[in-house]
């Protein structure tokens, strides 16, 4: 059982609610009595805090009963909380996205729409009025004072205020100016005490990776972000391990390129500059189009005819097992999930990748990581961001009940 605060009545029911809250969120539907079996609270103290988060439609009866040892089948509760919801955005070089996620997991908006170099932050806001406007009309859910708070994640470093941008390399961005930006577009939709953090956009496609796609039930995992810039999310137990400063995960400026490969950070030999999305299209020969998704598709459409665009994703490939066998010698995961444009090229980039860093692990005893795409695409990290945004209610930071 979690005591949580300062060991006040209302710190121990917060916390006591959380982990129950949480036991819903990771482990499913239960009766009264399994979830005092699951998370160690009393009967009654389940009782109680399952009445009250009944009253507050956070939870509602399952539709399967459960029949128990003994005696009569009991009806299991689901979380629904339709009315306390994150939001989640991304702002990346050419793209903005939004995601809004409920308690029980549910995504009840997304959307992703390209931008114009340098013009981001100003996209960011207008689609961050627009999801405010939705949510905020009657029936769409929230009510205004339902959500919880929001989360932008960003390509580059975060600070561990979560709050303020150290670096991004690929977009020029004052500190504290895309939380701001956000915290005016979505105004008066921000329930009480409700937060606007910035998080890493590979901390937060990890993140939904992990609890929506092709990290579940993985315990040690390293995601790896395909567009302009290359991030890694780093996640144990399904959570990102974010370091002493929050920087962990700054792959895409490793020196694992040639000399001659010139990075968007200004210096040359970064991983990103041969394996980021500019670096594949130039070794493929094509432009530019209006999102990654959009040039992958278009490159994965020419490379079932072009033997010359095969070859050039094998390069690319190669390389990226390259900088991969750095990363697995050191982190030993159980599973590397590419996301981006890898996931759309698949296995015309991972096969080159998975030769590569079979001939460069460190020992024979080493059993290679599996490769996997990413299912979530490029809306991942957006989605990932809803999901961080949710966090104080299932830590206990945030109440749910009067």
């Amino acid at each position: 059982m979690v005591t949580g605060g300062a060991g006040t009545t209302e710190g121990l029911r917060r916390a006591n609610t959380s982990v129950l809250l949480r036991s819903l969120r990771d482990h499913g539907p239960a009766s009264r009595a399994a979830l005092a079996s699951r998370t160690g609270l009393s009967k009654a103290t389940v009782g109680v805090i399952v009445a009250g988060l009944e009253a507050a439609e956070v939870v509602a009866p399952a539709t399967a009963e459960v029949p128990p040892a003994r005696g009569r089948p009991s009806r299991p509760v689901a979380l629904t909380g339709h009315d306390h919801l994150g939001v989640g955005f991304e702002l990346n070089v050419d793209y903005v996205a939004a995601s809004v996620v409920d308690l029980s997991g549910h995504e009840r908006l997304a959307t992703t729409r390209p931008v114009e170099r340098g013009r981001g932050l100003a996209d960011l806001g207008r689609l961050a009025h627009d999801v405010a406007d939705t949510l905020g009309r009657p029936g769409a859910g929230s009510g205004g004072a339902g959500v919880v708070g929001a989360t932008v994640a960003l390509p580059g470093l975060v600070r561990g205020d979560e709050r303020t941008v150290a670096w991004t390399p690929n977009l020029d961005l004052p500190e504290d100016e895309p939380a701001r930006t956000v915290a005016r577009a979505l105004g008066g939709i921000l329930g009480e005490g409700g937060t606007v953090r910035v998080g890493n956009d590979a901390d937060c496609a990890a993140r939904a990776e992990a609890r929506h796609g092709a990290a579940q039930q993985v315990g040690h995992a390293l995601y790896l972000t395909g567009t302009v810039g290359i991030g890694a999310g780093i996640l144990e137990d399904g959570r990102p391990l974010r370091g002493g400063a929050g920087f962990a995960g700054e792959v895409g400026h490793l020196p694992l390129a040639g000399a001659d490969a010139r990075c968007g950070c200004g210096r040359t030999g970064c991983w990103e500059a041969a394996v980021g999305l500019h670096a594949m299209l130039a070794a493929v020969g094509m432009t530019e189009l209006e999102t990654p998704l959009a040039s992958a598709e278009a490159v994965a459409a020419r490379a079932r005819t072009d033997a010359g665009v095969r070859r050039g994703l094998t390069l690319v490939g190669h390389e990226l097992g390259v900088g991969l066998s750095v990363l697995v010698n050191v982190l030993d995961p159980e599973v590397v999930v590419l996301g981006g444009y890898f996931a759309v090229l698949g296995d015309d980039v991972l096969d080159p990748a998975r030769a590569a860093l079979d001939a460069l692990l460190a020992s024979p005893v080493q059993v290679r990581p599996e490769l996997r795409p990413g299912r979530l695409g490029i809306a991942a990290a957006a989605l990932g961001a809803a999901e961080r945004s949710l966090e104080p209610v299932f830590n206990g930071e945030v109440a749910l009940l009067p």
